[in-house]
């Protein structure tokens, strides 16, 4: 590796930059892709440079499909990130198990009632607003993002930054009805065209009710979403 591309690494790491290096095997030529760009000598197809990202997501290092010699993409990445927006009781049982995942969770609530340490022990809690919390996390597309407040004053602004992010997953609670409303004022903010990307009602349908078990479906819709090809 040559030791421009072995120092952005290395600074890729360092910043918890998830970076994949893609290697051509008959000659050694290299590139580095990002979620946001690509360097280095190696030149690579917008298909390649698909598959590598999605390999970056999964954190899955692999061969590359490729017809100009064997390419195979290294992957280093740091753990995923959830980030919640709303310490209600999904939220207290979701960050235990999300944590235990793998995923570092990041708990938004400016109601200091609801974002305790006694409720969330061991979670990193902010009392941000979320559209400022959001801007301090710095949403990355290692990251996936689920409103749990409820309260569009709350959810509404974390919506819409997910949405303006490359965010992985991006999920919402509340009913068809609560979403069709939300689509209605998201639409009017200028993201219609992003809205898809909402999963909403948020998690897999395994017909739970309980807050634990609502956890549980959206933990696997998460990382569902993070697996997909």
């Amino acid at each position: 590796m040559k030791a421009e591309l072995f120092e952005q690494v290395l600074a890729d790491r360092a910043a918890k930059r998830a970076v994949a290096v893609v290697t051509r095997l008959a000659d050694g030529a290299q590139a580095l892709v990002h979620d946001d760009d690509v360097s280095g000598a190696l030149s690579l197809t917008p298909e390649q440079v698909a598959e590598a990202r999605r390999r970056l997501r999964g954190n899955r290092s692999g061969a590359l499909e490729s017809a100009q010699g064997e390419l195979f993409a290294r992957c280093h990445v740091s753990a995923p990130r959830m980030v919640l927006v709303g310490a209600v009781h999904i939220a207290q049982a979701l960050a235990p198990m999300a944590a235990m995942a793998g995923f570092e969770v990041i708990v938004v609530d400016p109601r200091r009632a609801f974002a305790s340490p006694e409720r969330l022990p061991g979670v990193r809690v902010t009392t941000q607003w979320p559209d400022e919390a959001m801007a301090s996390i710095g949403v990355d597309a290692q990251t996936a993002v689920v409103t749990l407040s409820h309260d569009p004053k709350l959810d509404d602004p974390a919506l819409a930054a997910a949405l303006r992010s490359r965010a992985f997953y991006i999920g919402a609670l509340g009913s068809t009805r609560t979403h069709a409303k939300r689509v209605a004022r998201l639409t009017e903010a200028g993201l219609g065209d992003a809205l898809g990307r909402i999963h909403a009602p948020v998690g897999l349908d395994l017909g739970g009710r309980a807050p634990a078990e609502i956890a549980v479906s959206i933990l696997a819709q998460v990382i569902q979403a993070r697996y997909a090809s």
